[in-house]
């Protein structure tokens, strides 16, 4: 298994190839290699990211079938299933790796600017809950010159969310803590720019 530099270093290549068109064909999936993965999975890295559908990690990161161990949830939040996921990652497969992985014109994240700019009583009580996730991390920006400048805000408060579901693995699981501590986990956060296609990690 990867140590946690090596396995950043491998995405690092895999999105440059990416952004360059260079996608490696070695990751084509052939009957062989899903046959290979039947028995069991040694992922190389964890990534948390958003459901949007313009942010697939896989692709993104240029990685095939049982490289990558990804959750996605809108906005990247981190929920109790969350961290329980990346726990049962760490500790069956070793991989040690989480990168929480957020995006430009987050759409989660600008509801939640626009939730606390004015007030919607019509949103859903599920989609509000995802919101709440975000607002106590991008809440103070709108009490910054920031709030003046539209495209800076969003692009703040997308890695304000970021920043704060990294703090929240890496201090919300005694499981996670431990790894950290004693056996090499590394938990960092990244954001991909969908006018781009590079991931620029920024945390951690």
């Amino acid at each position: 298994m990867l140590n946690a530099a090596e396995a950043l270093q491998r995405l690092q290549e895999g999105n440059g190839r990416f952004t360059t068109d260079n996608q490696s064909r070695s990751l084509l999936t052939t009957q062989a290699q899903r046959s290979e993965l039947v028995h069991g999975q040694a992922p190389f890295a964890i990534i948390l990211g958003c459901s949007d559908s313009r942010v697939p990690a896989e692709l993104i990161f240029d990685q095939g079938l049982g490289d990558l161990f990804v959750i996605r949830v809108a906005g990247n939040i981190v929920a109790p299933s969350h961290i329980g996921s990346v726990e049962y990652a760490a500790e069956m497969f070793g991989t040690r790796l989480v990168v929480v992985m957020g995006h430009s014109s987050c759409g989660a994240v600008l509801a939640t600017l626009d939730e606390l700019e004015r007030d919607s009583e019509s949103r859903s009580p599920n989609l509000r809950a995802i919101v709440d996730y975000i607002r106590p991390s991008v809440a103070q920006l709108l009490e910054t010159d920031l709030r003046h400048d539209r495209d800076a805000l969003v692009h703040h408060a997308v890695r304000a969310n970021v920043r704060a579901s990294v703090n929240h693995l890496r201090h919300g699981s005694k499981i996670l803590e431990q790894l950290i501590q004693n056996d090499g986990l590394r938990v960092v956060g990244a954001e991909y720019s969908l006018e781009t296609g590079v991931v620029d990690f920024f945390e951690g």
